[in-house]
């Protein structure tokens, strides 16, 4: 199915979706807490004894086993299990582009609570962290320290935080969902956290002007990720995004990866050598001119993983656990 198609599909969709989720979406309640501004200076997580970069380099072969995207767009929505998604009718839209386009059957989190699967997906280690703590600093390299090195750029989009670089906490917005900030040579290095860590706002602007970064992790607020809301609400904001961000892409010439998932299930299932109780079993979706349409992928992935195949697609050393053969490539989807 060509991109126009789905775009087609999804305006016709949005309007109905949307008015589900104007009619189901709960009231958030502010917390108690005020908002915090600044962080105390507090003791950083140092990198584990083994040396945090593996020396193992991605394949070298003639046929690329991860195509070089322009475009890596990655959409984290919260705490839903694979059969809570698949299959329900509250999220019609993720559902067809799992028909049409590429659906991962088995991929799990690496573990609860939800602030050690961010911090993994891009740097290959939760470092010990195994709480949603706002002053767990890392001083360890990342997925955009290796994207920077190899002169490509990148951005996070963070619905609803108020500023660029933010830290703490907002009724809607929380740090927990933003690993960038947690890790000392983005947050210490201030203009490159604000250069890059930004509001969901400034996505449209880049989109206009036509400056998207080649790595996007687009993040919704508390509401439109399921976290505090029903799936109907979530899907609604998904086709919305799609319909202005998939045409910028085409424009861009067509070879990008969009890749929706959920941070972590409701259960404790496992894989690749995980911990027997780990993240629980999450839904991926891959939508791509480059990727199988109707294909399901049933080999087990991990966040470590997705770090890899991307690392894969750009050339760039494998960070942590991703670099363990347990936490396969992801190869099989692509045309």
């Amino acid at each position: 199915m060509t991109s126009t198609i789905i775009k087609n599909i999804l305006l016709l969709s949005f309007g109905f979706v949307s008015l589900l989720a104007c009619m189901s979406a709960p009231a958030l309640t502010p917390t108690s807490a005020p908002f915090l501004t600044t962080v105390t200076q507090v003791p950083t997580f140092a990198p584990p004894t083994q040396a945090t970069i593996n020396t193992v380099s991605p394949s070298a072969t003639s046929i690329p086993l991860v195509p070089n995207f322009e475009h890596i767009v990655v959409v984290m929505f919260e705490n839903k299990e694979f059969g809570s998604v698949i299959g329900n009718s509250l999220m019609p839209n993720y559902n067809r582009l799992a028909r049409e386009y590429t659906l991962l059957t088995q991929y799990y989190a690496v573990t609860h609570p939800s602030l050690p699967n961010y911090i993994a997906f891009i740097s290959g280690d939760t470092y010990g962290i195994d709480r949603n703590c706002n002053d767990c600093f890392i001083d360890a390299p990342s997925l955009p320290d290796l994207i920077e090195a190899s002169g490509r750029t990148w951005k996070t989009y963070q619905e609803d935080m108020p500023s660029p670089c933010y830290l703490g906490d907002t009724h809607i917005y929380v740090q927990k969902h933003n690993p960038f900030v947690y890790f000392d040579s983005i947050r210490l290095d201030f203009a490159r956290c604000e250069r890059s860590v930004v509001p969901l706002t400034a996505l449209q602007t880049d989109i206009e002007t036509d400056s998207l970064p080649n790595f996007m992790f687009i993040k919704p607020n508390l509401c439109n990720d399921s976290h505090d809301c029903e799936l109907n609400i979530s899907d609604a904001w998904l086709t919305n995004l799609l319909v202005g961000l998939v045409p910028a892409l085409d424009a861009s010439g067509g070879s990008y990866l969009l890749v929706m998932l959920f941070e972590e299930g409701q259960g404790n299932h496992s894989c690749c050598g995980l911990s027997l109780e780990a993240g629980g079993r999450v839904p991926v979706v891959l939508y791509s001119p480059l990727v199988k349409n109707g294909f399901e992928d049933s080999n087990p992935y991990t966040h470590y993983s997705m770090l890899k195949t991307i690392s894969e697609a750009w050339g760039l050393p494998y960070l942590g656990h991703a670099a363990e053969d347990n936490h396969a490539l992801i190869v099989a989807p692509w045309k």
